[in-house]
């Protein structure tokens, strides 16, 4: 099976298109090389995915038949990743919720940012 299908396929990414975009950008390797979307994976694979900047690492178990459901996508892949990884994600995700963009900054927000960049 191609691995732009099979990303597809067992929801690592939503569309086959950003799948195989992702392929082509690098975001996708087997054993440290990059990988085209055409690439054949088969069971007992493990491929390397670059997702918001955290590299999760899937064992491919079984290929699908065809799309599965969220609740039976574990029967196809197991999820590997480094719990260093796993903690950066939820890094990630604290900081996102901790900034909160209040729109234009006010004259004196703009002249401490000026003074801030030209020290």
């Amino acid at each position: 099976m191609r691995i732009d299908k099979f990303l597809w396929y067992s929801r690592i990414y939503k569309t086959r298109t950003i799948a195989s975009n992702a392929c082509k950008k690098g975001h996708v390797k087997i054993d440290s090389n990059s990988i085209k979307p055409s690439y054949e994976v088969f069971p007992n694979t493990i491929i390397f995915v670059k997702k918001n900047q955290i590299l999760n690492q899937f064992k491919i178990t079984d290929l699908p038949p065809s799309r599965v459901g969220a609740k039976i996508v574990d029967l196809y892949i197991l999820n590997i990743t480094p719990k260093v990884e796993l903690e950066k994600k939820e890094t990630l995700l604290n900081n996102k919720n901790n900034f909160k963009f209040k729109g234009k900054p006010t004259k004196k927000e703009r002249r401490d940012i000026q003074d801030y960049l030209n020290e």
